[in-house]
Parts: structure tokens; sequence; C-alpha cells
């Protein structure tokens, strides 16, 4: 009961929100940084904590500058999150870009199945208006959060562009279904956080540490010989974003164990080297280190 009363008096706040013009939703975005940063203090020590680890050969200003930028995109995601609600195909198109799309035709008539790994750097809520431009059916792994109601409204809004979201518990089964039903489908796992230490098969170098990695997309290429697809995010400007796809590989079973996963850590850190500031750095990526 709690949980819906808390949904009903959100929900109308949430409208309200992503129906703003985009000038008025970043004024208010710069209102809430303010709160979160100076008032609230959110998780400030953590990214502080984490930016010290990836960087330490900058200096306490250069890192103090590196987490206010951060903040203000962090705010920014929030907002465009809320803004995906209400926000047209058209917009989200001209606003999420994918650079290479001459590219994607071809390979994706290649090939009936396909995993896209991505992280949580730059805008990944807008990055599942990629699946507007191809035929397959889109699916992406998701974390269920307490609340039903707010969960089936984020489903809802992920949805919006062709995709199918499924719990991450159920992907597996799902996977397996859809290759036995001869369709063309496209799959897309954010692959960066930290997993649980009784889940960790892996652990690889990230930023100079030692750290357990998700090899949830490598074992799916392995087992069934689907084409793995990196796709780095860039920020262009506020509210505007570039995607550009890139082949990691087309014959997964030549690779020898973990070598897909730690090139996609490779590939994100120094994606993430030249923006840090568009990375999440909220999470504890460095929970566990050896």
């Amino acid at each position: 009961m709690i949980h819906l009363i808390v949904y009903i008096l959100s929900l109308p706040f949430i409208f309200m929100v992503s129906i703003l013009p985009f000038k008025l939703l970043y004024l208010f975005s710069d209102f809430l940084y303010f709160i979160i940063y100076y008032i609230v203090g959110y998780r400030k020590k953590v990214v502080l904590d984490n930016l010290k680890i990836a960087f330490p050969e900058k200096t306490n200003a250069e890192l103090q500058k590196i987490r206010k930028k951060f903040y203000h995109h962090f705010i920014d995601v929030f907002m465009e999150m809320l803004k995906t609600f209400t926000i047209s195909n058209q917009d989200i198109m001209k606003r999420f870009e994918l650079v290479n799309k001459e590219e994607l035709e071809p390979f994706m008539a290649k090939h009936d199945n396909i995993l896209l790994m991505s992280s949580h750097h730059g805008n990944y809520e807008w990055m599942f208006s990629l699946n507007l431009l191809v035929d397959h059916k889109g699916f992406a792994a998701y974390k269920k959060v307490k609340n039903k109601y707010f969960n089936n409204l984020i489903v809802k809004s992920r949805s919006r562009f062709n995709t199918t979201l499924v719990a991450t518990k159920d992907f597996l089964a799902q996977v397996e279904v859809n290759d036995q039903s001869g369709e063309k489908n496209v799959y897309g796992l954010l692959s960066d956080q930290s997993p649980k230490l009784n889940k960790a098969h892996h652990w690889c170098q990230f930023f100079g540490k030692t750290v357990p990695v998700h090899t949830g997309t490598e074992m799916l290429a392995k087992k069934y010989n689907y084409p793995v697809v990196y796709i780095e995010k860039i920020k262009v400007k506020r509210g505007f974003y570039k995607a550009k796809f890139e082949i990691l590989t087309e014959n997964p079973r030549d690779w020898s164990d973990y070598a897909i996963t730690d090139l996609f850590m490779q590939k994100l850190e120094n994606h993430i080297k030249q923006e840090p500031e568009n990375y999440f750095w909220t999470h504890k990526r460095f929970k566990h280190m050896k």
C-alpha cells in the first residue's frame, strides 16, 4: 500500500517534468544539482573515492572538478529518463544519433541474432531508441525495482522503442526461447557494473586494478555463436548524444575464454578516460579488488 501511495503521489510530478521543454528541463536539472550536490551530498564520497582509484595521477582539484561535472551529467540523465515518457520518436532520434548507420544495415542483414555490449557511460536510457533503426526485435536485460508500480512504469517507458525488457534472472531463458523461434533479435546488456562475488567467474584489469566483471554476454555469445557488438556513446552537448557501433567479433567461439569480456572492458576504460565526467561513478565499481 505504501508503494502504491508513493507512486500515485509521484506520478503527476513525473508527467509534468516529462512534458517540459528542454530549456526548462535543464533549468530544473540545475536546481536539483544544487540540492543533491551541496545540500544532500548524495554519494559524494563514493564518487570521489572511485575517481581517486581510477585517476591517481590527477590532483584533488582536478578530481573535484570532474566530480562536479559528473553530478551535472548524472542529474541531466535522470531528467532525460523522465523525458522519455513523452518524447517523440523523431525528437529522440535527433538527440541520440548513430553516426555509422551505413555500416549497420549490412551487418544486421547478415546476422539473425546479435549481442550488444554497452555501459553506464553517457545516456544509456536513450540507447533504446537505436531499435527504431532496425527490423530485429530488441531485448534488454534489466534489474527490477522493489516498487512494482514504478517498475511497471519504467518497463513501459523503456519499451516504447521496440524493446522488450526482461528481468536479468529470466534473460537466459528468454534467449533460449527466442533461439528456437527462428526470429531476428538483438540483445542489449550493460556489462560494466561489479557482480556479486559469488557470481564472479572472471577478474580483469580495469584502471590498473584487478576487479570482477560480468561475463554473461560472452557466455551467451559462445553458447549460441552470436556476434558481439560494442556501443560507444559520446555526449556532444547537453541533451545531444552520438553513438557508434563497433563489431567485437563475429566468431565468438574462436576466442579464448574471457577475451571478449577483457576487450570490452579495455574499450570502456579508454572511452571513460576521454569523458570521465559522463560515467556513472555512484556505483562502487572498485568495491572488490585483488
